[in-house]
């Protein structure tokens, strides 16, 4: 039975999710998320009432968050490109830059676009600097890191390189890597032309007005 992948190919967690996919080739049914009335939604309600996305159905198994449908490829589909190392430092490194990337880049730029769809009278201008501070940081920190690596956990691609090519790439839409950070402006060109994510980059270009801030040209 063929893998089902409930997921909208715009969305920063089901890129992270796709590119998985896509490094080691593995077969599965789209299931396009097209709206809350398409039977792809109606079905995702059922298998999971929190209604967020990506999941992961094999079978009889439900798998959420795209961070554990990664995990679980490597268990259960692997391939020749290996996302978790088998030496548990290396895959706790690959963890902890996993887990950056989810809570330090993505989570803010989130809160940033999430306060450009408000109403205007609804809007956080306090929030969103914080985020923007939060990004700062996060870029800074980063910067420092990647001087010295060509992946996020070293130099395999893996997990934590799966959500910082999304993570990143809307990031910059959104506040600006700028000059001050080479490092991390070159680690996200790097992931550009990695073909699993390049590939998903250009299935979501159709999507591309959706974004609040405004979609640059230049990627």
């Amino acid at each position: 039975m063929a893998l089902k992948l409930y997921y909208h190919p715009f969305s920063s967690y089901c890129q992270k999710a796709l590119i998985a996919l896509y490094e080691n080739a593995v077969p599965f049914e789209p299931q396009i998320l097209a709206g809350p009335d398409s039977p792809a939604f109606r079905e995702l309600s059922e298998l999971w009432p929190m209604k967020r996305f990506p999941v992961l159905v094999d079978g009889e198994r439900t798998i959420i968050e795209a961070s554990c449908i990664v995990e679980y490829l490597g268990l259960y589909a692997p391939g020749p490109v290996r996302l978790i190392p088998e030496d548990p430092r290396a895959a706790l490194e690959v963890r902890t830059m996993d887990r950056f990337f989810d809570n330090y880049i993505s989570t803010p730029q989130q809160r940033i676009v999430a306060n450009a769809l408000r109403p205007e009278d609804a809007r956080d201008p306090y929030g969103v600097r914080e985020a923007q501070t939060m990004l700062d940081t996060a870029y800074a920190w980063l910067d420092r890191v990647m001087s010295q690596r060509e992946w996020a956990a070293g130099e395999h691609f893996s997990l934590a390189d799966c959500g910082a090519a999304p993570f990143l790439f809307y990031a910059d839409w959104t506040h600006p890597i700028g000059d001050a950070h080479p490092n991390v402006t070159a680690y996200r060109q790097r992931l550009l032309k990695r073909p699993s994510f390049a590939r998903a980059v250009d299935e979501a270009r159709p999507y591309r007005t959706y974004f609040p801030l405004g979609a640059p040209d230049r990627d």
